[in-house]
């Protein structure tokens, strides 16, 4: 591509149950409904891009269904108490994945200092 590369602006997954994935979205993550149209769509933002949950065999054009979102929280530990350990599929030192209602790996990383921080000095 000539120029800048692309800025990412967001993901989209399918679902057979959408309310099921709405929820679970918006309520074990937290994330703020943007913009919906039940029974098809419901959009998330989320700070640097959006998720997109689209409910399976409503698209023109389907994608294969392998899918990681990744999530940056300031706390690891605490994103963990506040979903619920048991919810985790596996964890690591800075990072933890759960499942959404359809399986996608929704992965949570603590979020690192950038250079120059003040928590870096």
């Amino acid at each position: 591509m000539n120029g800048s590369p692309p800025r990412f602006a967001g993901v989209e997954l399918y679902f057979y149950d959408l309310e099921r994935a709405r929820s679970f979205y918006r309520e074990i993550l937290g994330l703020t409904v943007a913009d919906e149209e039940p029974g098809h769509y419901a959009r998330f933002d989320s700070g640097g891009g959006f998720v997109c949950l689209e409910r399976k065999g409503s698209e023109q054009y389907p994608s294969r269904d392998k899918a990681v979102l990744f999530f940056e929280v300031e706390d690891l530990a605490a994103a963990r108490a506040a979903i619920g350990e048991d919810r985790f599929v596996h964890q690591a030192p800075g990072w933890a994945v759960l499942h959404d209602p359809e399986g996608h790996n929704v992965l949570l990383l603590e979020r690192r200092p950038s250079e120059g921080s003040d928590a870096e000095e």
